[in-house]
């Protein structure tokens, strides 16, 4: 059975501090790369096989457009989304529908609650039900469905790992990420995910936040744009004071979570920073993102600073604060 990188393989990436005693620890494994691309940072065994989980948003929603969706705006930075299912998130997703023709009977991504509260105390008292558009990957969905429509290949079963749709966005994955793929799981979602090196994932991330909407390459150009509007709608992306909208809106990174605790995160200079917590906590792992890029001078310390003021990092004794969630030693 193939898996991921063991305890043996893993680094301190954070810890959780209480009054002074030091309660918990995540390990893990990053890799952060250059501007150009070179590796100047490895902590733990980067080489491991990862499932990206949502973090390959970006990479599918790439693939997407390329395979003729065509998305605009807060259209298309949802398309690499995992949003809250607010209102807002749930009006655009049904406009990237209405414009293909579809309803929201043609997702294929199971039925949710919205994960924003107040989003959902709102649907309860309206009697509302669990609606397969509040789902946070109905933006992707979308996108997949916009992508079929556009191709002229089935809507039906969009989600089958032999489908035109997906044998097309693997082989954008294995192009940009430069690694044959390891492994075929099946996301939370339903969407197949592929295994990878970290570090591959990093290189495929690096050259979608990287990229030029001026590039002669139209995968390129697709990505930059990609990346223009995400960071132009940081709301699309996950939701008001979620990680990963604070910090585009805190740095004007481009940061993409995955569940399982893995995390991307592009500095504005290009370079990136990928990791994967071995207990699938994602409590830290942006402020550990963040870290790392400043470790290399791609952030200030006072870009960290002022992120970690934004997040939810304090830990409360009694209604108060008495430590902190901060990253570790391996780091």
């Amino acid at each position: 059975m193939l898996e991921t990188l063991t305890v043996a393989d893993a680094v301190e990436l954070a810890v959780v501090e209480r009054s002074g005693f030091v309660e918990s620890r995540h390990a893990g494994a990053a890799i952060v790369l250059s501007p150009e691309g070179d590796v100047v940072l490895r902590a733990g065994n980067t080489d491991a096989l990862i499932l990206p989980r949502s973090s390959l948003k970006p990479l599918q929603a790439v693939a997407c457009i390329t395979a003729g969706a065509d998305l605009t705006g807060a259209e298309l930075a949802l398309a690499t989304a995992s949003h809250v299912g607010t209102e807002r998130h749930a009006d655009v997703v049904r406009d990237v529908l209405t414009a293909g023709g579809l309803t929201e009977d043609d997702l294929a991504c199971p039925p949710a609650w919205p994960s924003d509260m107040a989003s959902r105390d709102e649907l309860v008292r309206e009697h509302g039900e669990k609606a397969r558009i509040r789902m946070n990957c109905s933006g992707k969905h979308a996108a997949m469905l916009r992508a079929c429509v556009a191709t002229g290949w089935p809507t039906e079963g969009y989600l089958d790992a032999a489908h035109p749709l997906q044998l097309h966005i693997r082989e954008v994955v294995e192009r940009l990420t430069g690694e044959k793929i390891a492994h075929t799981s099946i996301d939370g979602c339903g969407a197949p995910v592929h295994a990878m090196p970290l570090a591959g994932l990093a290189r495929g991330i690096h050259r979608i936040g990287s990229a030029s909407e001026r590039s002669p390459f139209a995968l390129h150009r697709v990505a930059g744009t990609l990346v223009r509007m995400v960071k132009e709608n940081p709301w699309t992306i996950e939701g008001p004071g979620k990680p990963d909208t604070v910090a585009i809106e805190t740095l004007d990174v481009f940061a993409k979570g995955g569940a399982e605790g893995i995390m991307v995160m592009v500095a504005p200079n290009g370079a990136t920073v990928a990791l994967k917590m071995l207990d699938g906590s994602a409590r830290a792992s942006t402020i550990v993102a963040a870290t790392l890029l400043a470790r290399v001078g791609a952030l200030s310390e006072d870009d960290v600073n002022r992120l970690a003021a934004a997040l939810p990092l304090s830990v409360l004794g009694g209604g108060e604060e008495v430590g902190t969630i901060r990253p570790g030693a391996g780091i």
